[in-house]
Formats: C-alpha cells, structure tokens, sequence
C-alpha cells in the first residue's frame, strides 16, 4: 500500500501562490505517474497536472497551463504544485493521487490507485 499526505492549502487573495506537498510513505517503489486534482463544490473531480515517474515529462490542464508548475523530489518521495496567479475559480478541494502503472500518464481520475485526503484551497476575489 501508498499513502499521499497533502499539505500547504489554505486562503489566499486572487493573483497570490501556494505550494502544495505530497509526501508518499510506504511501497513507493510500486508508483509511477504522480498527479494533483482537484474538486470544486457540486463538481466532478479534474486532472490539474501530472509528473512521470522521472519526473522528466510534465502535463497541465489547459486551465492552470503557464501559472502552475507540477515537479517531484524522488529522493524524498514528495511531489508539489506550485500555484502562481491564483483566480477564484481555481477554489477547490486538490488531492494529490499516484498510479502503478508505467504505460500512461492519466488524466482522469478513475485510472488513478492511490490518493491523499486531500486539501482546501480558496482563493478571494
């Protein structure tokens, strides 16, 4: 088993930043594809940005693409988004997620095995 904690939501005004962790404990070794996503109230879940495994590919929702930065410290098994230009709409609960396997880079929530119990992120307007 994998088991992602979430860290550094919280309130921040329009245009400010955040950085969030994932640190990964357990049988790390078995995880690929690291992912952060995010759920808005009354929505369903949506791919924000994905790292491959070396950490050497990066894919961005259109939505956060030139404002987020999704990178992974293998070293220290923790993985992090930093959040620059905050808007409102990028209010939402994020949950860091890991997949197993090595054939793709998931975009949707379902093809992902393990996930952290998220965390909140608001940003005023």
């Amino acid at each position: 088993q994998v088991q992602l904690v979430e860290s550094g939501g919280g309130l921040v005004q329009a245009g400010g930043s955040l950085r969030l962790s994932c640190a990964a404990s357990g049988r790390t070794f078995s995880i690929n594809t690291m992912g952060w996503l995010r759920q808005a109230p009354g929505q369903e879940r949506e791919f924000v940005a994905a790292v491959t495994s070396s950490g050497g590919s990066t894919y961005y929702a259109d939505s956060v693409k030139g404002r987020f930065t999704i990178s992974r410290d293998n070293a220290k098994n923790t993985v992090y988004l930093q959040m620059n230009s905050l808007k409102p709409e990028d209010t939402a609960v994020y949950y860091c997620a890991a997949e197993k396997s090595p054939y793709r880079v998931s975009r949707r929530a379902s093809e992902y095995d393990y996930w952290g119990q998220g965390t909140q992120v608001t940003v005023s307007s």
